[in-house]
């Protein structure tokens, strides 16, 4: 008859030294920093600016420098992002961040058949465009997309151009032979 000791001595001496080095790694694992995240918000005003602003409470450190975009009117929303970020310092010694004001494409109860968005080909025009045929597409809200293509872009258009010639409501080129190959476009001669 076997004696119950190899049993237990697997059991109490060789199960913890194979589990230490799992542990180490496991340790290891969450005690890695997740490297920060650039990050950038559009604020809305009002209510929109606070439900972000919990969302943003619930992001950890990592979340640093914070970019935020807001209309240059909105006020209220600037106060509430300072107070924010304020707050914020108090817990995170990365309280980074930066307030980016842009114009509003439109105030509230103002009609969207005076928005207008006028883009020349740098590549973060793209997403603004799509996004604004999107909601036009929903039936939500509806803006005129204007593209100029780079007076630079002789014979070829620019990537920004082959994409938005589809979906731009007036694309206008600074040469003849752009409008020769791309009949859809307006030639107005030189113009920049």
């Amino acid at each position: 008859m076997e004696s119950p000791l190899p049993a237990t001595f697997l059991l109490f001496v060789l199960l913890p030294l194979l589990l230490i080095p799992l542990a180490v790694l496991a340790r290891r694992r969450h005690s890695r920093r997740i490297p920060p995240l650039r990050l950038l918000v559009v604020v809305g005003s009002g209510g929109h600016t606070t439900e972000i602003l919990r969302l943003l409470s619930c992001l950890s450190e990592s979340y640093c420098p914070r970019h935020y975009v807001l209309a240059d009117s909105d006020k209220m929303s600037e106060a509430k992002i300072r107070s924010f970020e304020q707050k914020r310092a108090e817990t995170f010694s990365s309280a980074q961040f930066t307030l980016d004001r842009i114009p509003r494409s439109r105030e509230v109860r103002q009609s969207w058949t005076t928005s207008v968005i006028l883009c020349n080909g740098p590549g973060t025009c793209v997403p603004v465009c799509i996004s604004a045929l999107l909601l036009g597409l929903l039936s939500m809200k509806r803006a005129t997309i204007v593209y100029v293509e780079s007076i630079c872009r002789v014979e070829t258009l620019s990537l920004s151009g082959k994409i938005l010639y589809h979906f731009s409501d007036y694309f206008i080129v600074q040469w003849p032979a752009l409008k020769e190959k791309y009949p859809k476009s307006v030639y107005l001669g030189r113009i920049v």
